[in-house]
């Protein structure tokens, strides 16, 4: 899914994204960076981990929102902004890529307090399933888990 990530010296978003797999826009917009040069050694970003297994990308388009997008993909609208690192009243704009979930799983994003035990009773599920599908778990706020219905 997601790991946090420390940059190292003489790293730059375009090595972390060759690293991960991934794209620098991805990154970008996952940690809200703006420009090239808001990278530092040492600063810790999240990049994610297969998540093309859980996830479709989506490419704003000039007009869209974020309940136009949840509408179109058959979802929750606070699920959506929640993926993606938003508040529902957050502006997206043109050519941002914004995480879509895939039929057939469950997503749980973790709030402060939550035990291990709560987030599979939440999915219904078992823990050598759940561990299976989330090799890193943190249970920080803010943490996107998944389930396989």
């Amino acid at each position: 899914m997601f790991e946090s990530y420390r940059i190292r010296k003489g790293e730059d978003l375009y090595t972390i994204a060759n690293k991960c797999n991934t794209t620098v826009k991805v990154l970008k917009d996952l940690n809200n960076i703006y420009y090239l040069d808001m990278v530092r050694e040492g600063m810790d970003i999240i990049v994610p981990t297969d998540s093309k297994e859980y996830f479709n990308y989506y490419t704003v388009e000039s007009g869209d929102s974020l309940y136009a997008i949840a509408r179109k993909y058959n979802i929750n609208p606070e699920l959506l902004a929640n993926m993606n690192g938003l508040n529902m009243d957050d502006y997206i704009y043109p050519n941002q890529t914004l995480l879509i979930p895939k039929n057939g799983y469950s997503y749980y994003i973790t709030a402060e307090g939550d035990t291990l035990d709560e987030v599979i009773k939440a999915f219904n599920s078992n823990k050598d399933k759940f561990l299976n599908e989330n090799s890193t778990i943190y249970l920080l706020s803010g943490q996107l888990l998944v389930n396989k219905k």
